[in-house]
Protein backbone atom coordinates (compact mmCIF):
# COMPACT_ATOMS: atom_id res chain seq x y z
CA UNK A 1 0.00 0.00 0.00
CA UNK A 2 2.98 2.27 0.48
CA UNK A 3 3.96 2.08 -3.18
CA UNK A 4 2.92 5.18 -5.14
CA UNK A 5 1.70 4.94 -8.73
CA UNK A 6 2.08 8.68 -9.39
CA UNK A 7 4.70 9.41 -12.03
CA UNK A 8 6.34 12.80 -11.79
CA UNK A 9 7.14 14.54 -15.08
CA UNK A 10 10.75 15.69 -15.20
CA UNK A 11 11.75 18.91 -16.87
CA UNK A 12 8.24 20.18 -17.52
CA UNK A 13 9.52 23.75 -17.60
CA UNK A 14 11.68 22.94 -20.60
CA UNK A 15 8.96 21.21 -22.58
CA UNK A 16 7.57 23.14 -25.53
CA UNK A 17 4.53 22.95 -27.74
CA UNK A 18 5.51 21.01 -30.92
CA UNK A 19 2.88 22.83 -32.96
CA UNK A 20 4.19 26.23 -31.89
CA UNK A 21 7.75 25.16 -32.67
CA UNK A 22 6.62 24.03 -36.13
CA UNK A 23 4.88 27.35 -36.78
CA UNK A 24 7.95 29.24 -35.62
CA UNK A 25 10.25 27.24 -37.88
CA UNK A 26 7.86 27.74 -40.80
CA UNK A 27 7.75 31.48 -40.08
CA UNK A 28 11.55 31.70 -40.17
CA UNK A 29 11.63 29.87 -43.50
CA UNK A 30 8.94 32.12 -45.02
CA UNK A 31 10.72 35.27 -43.86
CA UNK A 32 13.98 33.99 -45.33
CA UNK A 33 12.34 33.30 -48.69
CA UNK A 34 10.58 36.69 -48.77
CA UNK A 35 13.75 38.61 -47.88
CA UNK A 36 15.68 36.67 -50.52
CA UNK A 37 13.04 37.64 -53.09
CA UNK A 38 13.44 41.31 -52.11
CA UNK A 39 17.22 40.97 -52.48
CA UNK A 40 16.93 39.46 -55.97
CA UNK A 41 14.72 42.39 -57.02
CA UNK A 42 17.38 44.84 -55.85
CA UNK A 43 20.15 42.97 -57.68
CA UNK A 44 18.02 42.88 -60.84
CA UNK A 45 17.56 46.67 -60.67
CA UNK A 46 21.33 47.15 -60.66
CA UNK A 47 22.12 44.40 -63.16
CA UNK A 48 23.19 47.05 -65.65
CA UNK A 49 26.09 48.12 -63.44
CA UNK A 50 29.01 45.89 -64.48
CA UNK A 51 32.77 45.90 -64.25
CA UNK A 52 35.03 46.07 -67.31
CA UNK A 53 35.30 42.28 -67.39
CA UNK A 54 31.51 41.86 -67.35
CA UNK A 55 31.25 40.96 -63.67
CA UNK A 56 28.30 42.29 -61.67
CA UNK A 57 28.90 45.68 -60.09
CA UNK A 58 26.49 45.04 -57.14
CA UNK A 59 26.91 41.73 -55.34
CA UNK A 60 25.94 40.00 -52.08
CA UNK A 61 28.24 40.59 -49.14
CA UNK A 62 27.28 38.31 -46.25
CA UNK A 63 24.66 39.01 -43.57
CA UNK A 64 23.95 41.50 -40.84
CA UNK A 65 24.05 40.13 -37.27
CA UNK A 66 21.11 37.89 -36.44
CA UNK A 67 18.25 39.43 -34.48
CA UNK A 68 15.08 38.11 -32.97
CA UNK A 69 11.74 39.40 -34.14
CA UNK A 70 8.90 39.08 -31.62
CA UNK A 71 5.79 37.65 -33.27
CA UNK A 72 2.49 36.14 -32.21
CA UNK A 73 4.08 32.67 -32.20
CA UNK A 74 7.09 33.76 -30.18
CA UNK A 75 10.59 34.98 -31.12
CA UNK A 76 11.69 34.28 -34.70
CA UNK A 77 15.32 34.61 -35.77
CA UNK A 78 15.90 36.68 -38.91
CA UNK A 79 19.06 37.22 -40.98
CA UNK A 80 19.14 40.18 -43.33
CA UNK A 81 21.69 39.96 -46.19
CA UNK A 82 24.03 42.78 -47.17
CA UNK A 83 25.12 43.98 -50.62
CA UNK A 84 28.25 45.74 -51.85
CA UNK A 85 28.75 48.00 -54.84
CA UNK A 86 32.14 47.49 -56.51
CA UNK A 87 31.88 50.61 -58.61
CA UNK A 88 30.05 53.88 -58.52
CA UNK A 89 27.45 54.94 -55.95
CA UNK A 90 27.13 52.73 -52.81
CA UNK A 91 24.02 50.52 -52.55
CA UNK A 92 22.32 49.46 -49.33
CA UNK A 93 19.73 46.71 -49.07
CA UNK A 94 16.79 47.46 -46.77
CA UNK A 95 14.02 44.91 -46.46
CA UNK A 96 10.49 46.28 -46.58
CA UNK A 97 9.27 43.16 -44.78
CA UNK A 98 11.74 43.43 -41.89
CA UNK A 99 12.87 47.09 -41.68
CA UNK A 100 16.02 48.00 -39.75
CA UNK A 101 15.78 48.06 -35.94
CA UNK A 102 12.30 46.47 -35.88
CA UNK A 103 12.07 44.03 -32.99
CA UNK A 104 8.38 43.14 -32.98
CA UNK A 105 5.53 42.80 -35.46
CA UNK A 106 2.90 45.50 -35.80
CA UNK A 107 0.17 43.05 -34.77
CA UNK A 108 2.01 42.32 -31.52
CA UNK A 109 2.59 46.02 -30.91
CA UNK A 110 -1.13 46.63 -31.43
CA UNK A 111 -1.87 43.95 -28.82
CA UNK A 112 -0.17 46.01 -26.12
CA UNK A 113 -2.71 48.86 -25.98
CA UNK A 114 -5.51 46.34 -26.46
CA UNK A 115 -4.37 44.37 -23.40
CA UNK A 116 -3.99 47.56 -21.43
CA UNK A 117 -7.44 48.82 -22.38
CA UNK A 118 -9.07 45.50 -21.60
CA UNK A 119 -7.78 45.36 -18.05
CA UNK A 120 -4.11 44.39 -17.91
CA UNK A 121 -2.20 47.05 -15.97
CA UNK A 122 1.19 48.16 -17.23
CA UNK A 123 2.87 46.39 -14.31
CA UNK A 124 1.29 43.08 -15.29
CA UNK A 125 2.06 43.45 -19.00
CA UNK A 126 5.19 41.30 -18.89
CA UNK A 127 3.38 38.31 -17.38
CA UNK A 128 0.51 38.59 -19.87
CA UNK A 129 2.87 38.73 -22.84
CA UNK A 130 4.88 35.80 -21.54
CA UNK A 131 1.72 33.70 -21.76
CA UNK A 132 0.93 34.94 -25.27
CA UNK A 133 4.33 34.87 -26.98
CA UNK A 134 6.52 32.86 -24.63
CA UNK A 135 8.92 33.67 -21.80
CA UNK A 136 11.59 34.76 -24.29
CA UNK A 137 9.65 37.95 -25.13
CA UNK A 138 11.98 40.94 -25.13
CA UNK A 139 11.39 44.65 -25.61
CA UNK A 140 7.74 44.47 -24.56
CA UNK A 141 7.66 46.45 -21.33
CA UNK A 142 5.41 48.90 -19.55
CA UNK A 143 7.30 51.77 -21.15
CA UNK A 144 5.97 50.63 -24.53
CA UNK A 145 2.44 51.26 -23.29
CA UNK A 146 3.48 54.71 -22.05
CA UNK A 147 4.77 55.62 -25.50
CA UNK A 148 1.59 54.38 -27.12
CA UNK A 149 -0.53 56.47 -24.76
CA UNK A 150 1.16 59.53 -26.21
CA UNK A 151 -0.13 58.42 -29.62
CA UNK A 152 -3.64 58.10 -28.17
CA UNK A 153 -3.44 61.68 -26.95
CA UNK A 154 -2.58 62.91 -30.44
CA UNK A 155 -5.38 60.83 -31.98
CA UNK A 156 -7.84 62.28 -29.46
CA UNK A 157 -6.83 65.86 -30.26
CA UNK A 158 -7.22 65.23 -33.99
CA UNK A 159 -10.61 63.57 -33.45
CA UNK A 160 -11.86 66.58 -31.46
CA UNK A 161 -11.21 68.82 -34.47
CA UNK A 162 -12.96 66.69 -37.12
CA UNK A 163 -15.72 68.42 -39.03
CA UNK A 164 -19.30 67.26 -38.48
CA UNK A 165 -21.02 69.01 -41.39
CA UNK A 166 -20.43 66.09 -43.75
CA UNK A 167 -23.47 64.32 -42.23
CA UNK A 168 -26.95 65.28 -41.14
CA UNK A 169 -27.33 64.38 -37.45
CA UNK A 170 -30.90 63.42 -36.60
CA UNK A 171 -30.82 62.16 -33.00
CA UNK A 172 -28.24 62.73 -30.26
CA UNK A 173 -27.82 61.03 -26.89
CA UNK A 174 -26.04 62.85 -24.08
CA UNK A 175 -24.89 61.71 -20.66
CA UNK A 176 -22.19 62.25 -18.06
CA UNK A 177 -19.96 59.26 -17.31
CA UNK A 178 -18.28 59.54 -13.94
CA UNK A 179 -14.71 58.28 -13.80
CA UNK A 180 -13.97 58.15 -10.08
CA UNK A 181 -11.08 60.62 -10.38
CA UNK A 182 -11.16 63.65 -8.14
CA UNK A 183 -9.49 67.02 -8.48
CA UNK A 184 -9.55 68.91 -5.20
CA UNK A 185 -13.17 68.54 -4.06
CA UNK A 186 -14.76 68.21 -7.50
CA UNK A 187 -15.69 64.86 -9.00
CA UNK A 188 -14.78 64.69 -12.67
CA UNK A 189 -16.88 63.11 -15.38
CA UNK A 190 -16.72 62.67 -19.13
CA UNK A 191 -19.47 64.50 -21.00
CA UNK A 192 -20.39 62.19 -23.87
CA UNK A 193 -22.52 62.85 -26.96
CA UNK A 194 -23.44 60.15 -29.48
CA UNK A 195 -25.24 61.01 -32.70
CA UNK A 196 -26.98 59.09 -35.46
CA UNK A 197 -26.77 60.41 -39.02
CA UNK A 198 -29.24 60.18 -41.90
CA UNK A 199 -27.90 56.72 -42.82
CA UNK A 200 -28.56 55.33 -39.36
CA UNK A 201 -24.86 55.20 -38.40
CA UNK A 202 -24.10 55.95 -34.76
CA UNK A 203 -20.90 57.83 -33.94
CA UNK A 204 -19.27 59.48 -30.97
CA UNK A 205 -19.47 63.23 -31.49
CA UNK A 206 -17.97 64.52 -28.25
CA UNK A 207 -16.13 63.21 -25.22
CA UNK A 208 -14.99 66.04 -23.00
CA UNK A 209 -14.15 66.21 -19.31
CA UNK A 210 -16.18 68.46 -17.06
CA UNK A 211 -16.85 69.24 -13.42
CA UNK A 212 -19.99 67.23 -12.72
CA UNK A 213 -22.72 67.99 -15.27
CA UNK A 214 -22.89 71.75 -14.93
CA UNK A 215 -24.57 74.02 -17.44
CA UNK A 216 -21.25 75.70 -18.23
CA UNK A 217 -19.52 72.38 -18.96
CA UNK A 218 -22.33 71.26 -21.28
CA UNK A 219 -22.47 74.68 -22.92
CA UNK A 220 -18.79 74.38 -23.84
CA UNK A 221 -19.37 70.91 -25.32
CA UNK A 222 -22.38 71.98 -27.42
CA UNK A 223 -20.75 75.19 -28.63
CA UNK A 224 -17.73 73.22 -29.77
CA UNK A 225 -19.99 70.78 -31.65
CA UNK A 226 -21.69 73.74 -33.31
CA UNK A 227 -18.33 75.26 -34.31
CA UNK A 228 -17.40 71.92 -35.91
CA UNK A 229 -20.49 72.15 -38.11
CA UNK A 230 -23.10 70.00 -36.34
CA UNK A 231 -26.62 70.86 -37.49
CA UNK A 232 -29.66 71.25 -35.23
CA UNK A 233 -30.71 67.69 -34.24
CA UNK A 234 -34.36 66.72 -34.36
CA UNK A 235 -34.31 65.11 -30.91
CA UNK A 236 -31.93 64.98 -27.93
CA UNK A 237 -32.15 62.14 -25.42
CA UNK A 238 -30.70 62.28 -21.92
CA UNK A 239 -31.36 61.90 -18.22
CA UNK A 240 -32.76 64.59 -15.92
CA UNK A 241 -29.49 66.47 -15.40
CA UNK A 242 -30.54 70.10 -15.64
CA UNK A 243 -27.16 71.31 -16.86
CA UNK A 244 -27.47 69.65 -20.27
CA UNK A 245 -31.03 70.79 -20.95
CA UNK A 246 -30.31 74.40 -19.96
CA UNK A 247 -27.30 74.44 -22.28
CA UNK A 248 -29.27 72.75 -25.08
CA UNK A 249 -31.95 75.46 -24.98
CA UNK A 250 -29.25 78.10 -25.38
CA UNK A 251 -27.27 76.47 -28.20
CA UNK A 252 -29.85 74.27 -29.99
CA UNK A 253 -33.16 75.73 -28.88
CA UNK A 254 -35.17 74.11 -31.73
CA UNK A 255 -34.23 70.55 -30.74
CA UNK A 256 -36.96 68.45 -29.13
CA UNK A 257 -36.19 66.92 -25.73
CA UNK A 258 -36.71 63.33 -24.61
CA UNK A 259 -36.04 62.26 -21.02
CA UNK A 260 -34.56 58.80 -20.54
CA UNK A 261 -37.17 56.42 -19.18
CA UNK A 262 -34.57 54.17 -17.52
CA UNK A 263 -33.17 57.03 -15.46
CA UNK A 264 -36.63 58.38 -14.69
CA UNK A 265 -37.81 54.96 -13.52
CA UNK A 266 -34.86 54.65 -11.13
CA UNK A 267 -35.39 58.19 -9.81
CA UNK A 268 -39.07 57.58 -9.12
CA UNK A 269 -38.45 54.23 -7.46
CA UNK A 270 -35.85 55.84 -5.20
CA UNK A 271 -38.68 57.97 -3.79
CA UNK A 272 -40.71 54.89 -2.83
CA UNK A 273 -40.24 52.25 -0.13
CA UNK A 274 -38.96 48.88 -1.31
CA UNK A 275 -42.27 47.20 -0.45
CA UNK A 276 -44.09 49.00 -3.28
CA UNK A 277 -41.28 49.35 -5.82
CA UNK A 278 -42.14 46.18 -7.75
CA UNK A 279 -45.74 47.25 -8.47
CA UNK A 280 -44.69 50.84 -9.14
CA UNK A 281 -42.15 49.64 -11.67
CA UNK A 282 -44.84 47.72 -13.55
CA UNK A 283 -47.06 50.83 -13.55
CA UNK A 284 -44.19 52.92 -15.00
CA UNK A 285 -43.50 50.33 -17.69
CA UNK A 286 -47.16 50.49 -18.67
CA UNK A 287 -46.66 54.16 -19.54
CA UNK A 288 -43.71 54.03 -21.92
CA UNK A 289 -44.62 50.63 -23.36
CA UNK A 290 -48.12 51.77 -24.38
CA UNK A 291 -48.99 51.49 -28.08
CA UNK A 292 -50.41 55.01 -28.35
CA UNK A 293 -49.89 58.31 -26.61
CA UNK A 294 -53.50 58.28 -25.40
CA UNK A 295 -52.96 54.95 -23.64
CA UNK A 296 -49.72 56.28 -22.16
CA UNK A 297 -51.49 59.37 -20.83
CA UNK A 298 -54.11 57.17 -19.13
CA UNK A 299 -51.40 55.02 -17.54
CA UNK A 300 -49.58 58.20 -16.48
CA UNK A 301 -52.70 59.61 -14.77
CA UNK A 302 -53.36 56.26 -13.10
CA UNK A 303 -49.87 56.22 -11.60
CA UNK A 304 -50.32 59.74 -10.20
CA UNK A 305 -53.72 58.92 -8.69
CA UNK A 306 -52.34 55.73 -7.16
CA UNK A 307 -49.16 57.05 -5.54
CA UNK A 308 -49.57 60.83 -5.14
CA UNK A 309 -51.69 60.78 -1.94
CA UNK A 310 -49.13 58.73 0.01
CA UNK A 311 -45.91 59.37 -1.92
CA UNK A 312 -46.12 62.93 -3.31
CA UNK A 313 -42.36 63.12 -3.88
CA UNK A 314 -42.45 60.19 -6.31
CA UNK A 315 -45.44 61.66 -8.15
CA UNK A 316 -43.73 65.06 -8.45
CA UNK A 317 -40.54 63.42 -9.78
CA UNK A 318 -42.58 61.86 -12.61
CA UNK A 319 -44.96 64.74 -13.28
CA UNK A 320 -42.33 67.49 -13.71
CA UNK A 321 -41.00 65.95 -16.96
CA UNK A 322 -44.30 64.71 -18.37
CA UNK A 323 -44.10 66.41 -21.74
CA UNK A 324 -40.45 65.48 -22.30
CA UNK A 325 -41.12 61.86 -21.36
CA UNK A 326 -43.80 61.57 -24.08
CA UNK A 327 -41.86 63.20 -26.94
CA UNK A 328 -40.89 59.88 -28.57
CA UNK A 329 -44.53 59.26 -29.60
CA UNK A 330 -44.10 61.98 -32.25
CA UNK A 331 -41.38 60.01 -34.03
CA UNK A 332 -41.44 56.76 -36.07
CA UNK A 333 -42.40 53.71 -34.02
CA UNK A 334 -39.39 51.88 -35.49
CA UNK A 335 -37.15 54.29 -33.53
CA UNK A 336 -38.94 54.14 -30.17
CA UNK A 337 -36.73 51.41 -28.79
CA UNK A 338 -33.64 53.57 -29.30
CA UNK A 339 -34.85 57.08 -28.54
CA UNK A 340 -36.80 56.66 -25.30
CA UNK A 341 -33.68 55.84 -23.26
CA UNK A 342 -30.00 56.78 -23.23
CA UNK A 343 -28.98 53.11 -23.44
CA UNK A 344 -26.57 53.67 -26.38
CA UNK A 345 -24.29 55.48 -23.94
CA UNK A 346 -25.05 53.36 -20.88
CA UNK A 347 -24.40 50.04 -22.62
CA UNK A 348 -21.20 51.27 -24.23
CA UNK A 349 -19.70 52.66 -21.05
CA UNK A 350 -20.80 49.73 -18.93
CA UNK A 351 -17.74 47.76 -20.03
CA UNK A 352 -15.53 50.85 -20.03
CA UNK A 353 -16.26 51.37 -16.32
CA UNK A 354 -14.80 47.93 -15.57
CA UNK A 355 -11.48 49.03 -17.05
CA UNK A 356 -11.37 52.55 -15.61
CA UNK A 357 -12.14 51.30 -12.10
CA UNK A 358 -8.91 49.32 -12.13
CA UNK A 359 -6.84 52.27 -13.33
CA UNK A 360 -8.40 55.22 -11.53
CA UNK A 361 -5.69 55.31 -8.92
CA UNK A 362 -2.85 55.69 -11.40
CA UNK A 363 -4.39 57.72 -14.21
CA UNK A 364 -4.24 61.45 -14.76
CA UNK A 365 -7.21 63.52 -15.81
CA UNK A 366 -6.14 63.47 -19.46
CA UNK A 367 -5.08 59.82 -19.27
CA UNK A 368 -8.54 58.77 -18.15
CA UNK A 369 -10.16 60.73 -20.98
CA UNK A 370 -7.81 59.28 -23.61
CA UNK A 371 -8.48 55.76 -22.34
CA UNK A 372 -12.25 56.31 -22.56
CA UNK A 373 -11.77 57.64 -26.08
CA UNK A 374 -9.86 54.55 -27.23
CA UNK A 375 -12.30 52.17 -25.55
CA UNK A 376 -15.16 54.08 -27.16
CA UNK A 377 -13.57 53.66 -30.58
CA UNK A 378 -13.31 49.91 -29.98
CA UNK A 379 -17.00 49.75 -29.06
CA UNK A 380 -18.02 51.93 -32.01
CA UNK A 381 -16.80 49.29 -34.47
CA UNK A 382 -19.46 46.85 -33.25
CA UNK A 383 -22.43 49.23 -33.38
CA UNK A 384 -25.28 48.40 -35.69
CA UNK A 385 -27.25 50.85 -37.75
CA UNK A 386 -30.35 52.33 -36.17
CA UNK A 387 -33.38 50.09 -36.50
CA UNK A 388 -35.71 51.55 -39.13
CA UNK A 389 -33.00 53.86 -40.49
CA UNK A 390 -34.93 54.37 -43.74
CA UNK A 391 -37.45 56.49 -41.77
CA UNK A 392 -34.77 59.02 -40.83
CA UNK A 393 -35.17 60.81 -44.15
CA UNK A 394 -38.85 61.39 -43.35
CA UNK A 395 -37.94 62.83 -39.96
CA UNK A 396 -35.45 65.20 -41.61
CA UNK A 397 -37.95 66.40 -44.22
CA UNK A 398 -40.43 67.29 -41.48
CA UNK A 399 -43.07 64.61 -42.04
CA UNK A 400 -45.34 64.49 -38.99
CA UNK A 401 -45.88 61.33 -36.98
CA UNK A 402 -48.63 60.47 -34.53
CA UNK A 403 -48.23 57.44 -32.29
CA UNK A 404 -45.32 56.38 -34.48
CA UNK A 405 -47.27 56.43 -37.76
CA UNK A 406 -47.10 59.01 -40.55
CA UNK A 407 -49.93 61.53 -40.31
CA UNK A 408 -50.66 61.11 -44.05
CA UNK A 409 -51.17 57.37 -43.56
CA UNK A 410 -53.53 58.04 -40.65
CA UNK A 411 -55.61 60.40 -42.82
CA UNK A 412 -55.73 57.84 -45.64
CA UNK A 413 -56.88 55.14 -43.24
CA UNK A 414 -59.61 57.44 -41.90
CA UNK A 415 -60.75 58.23 -45.44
Amino acid sequence: MGKSNVIEFQGREGRSDPLTELLRAGAEQLIYQAVEAELQELLAEHSGRQLEGGQAGVVRSGYLPERELQTGVGPVTVRIPKVRAKTGEPVTFRSALVPPYVRKTKALEAALPWLYLKGISSGEMGEALAVLVGPQAQGLSASTVSRLKQVWAQEYRSWCEERLDKDRWVYVWADGVYSGLRVEQAKLCALVVIGVNERGEKRFLAMEDGVRESTQSWREVLLKLKSRGMNVPELAIGDGAMGFWAALEEVYGETRQQRCWMHKTMNVLNCLPKSVQAKAKQALHAIWQAETRADAEKAFDLFLKTYEPKYPKAALCLQKDREELMAFYDFPAQHWQSIRTSNPIESTFGTIRHRTKRSKGCLTRDGMLHMMFKLGQCAEKNWRRLRGFDYLAKVITGIKFKDGIEVTNINQAAA
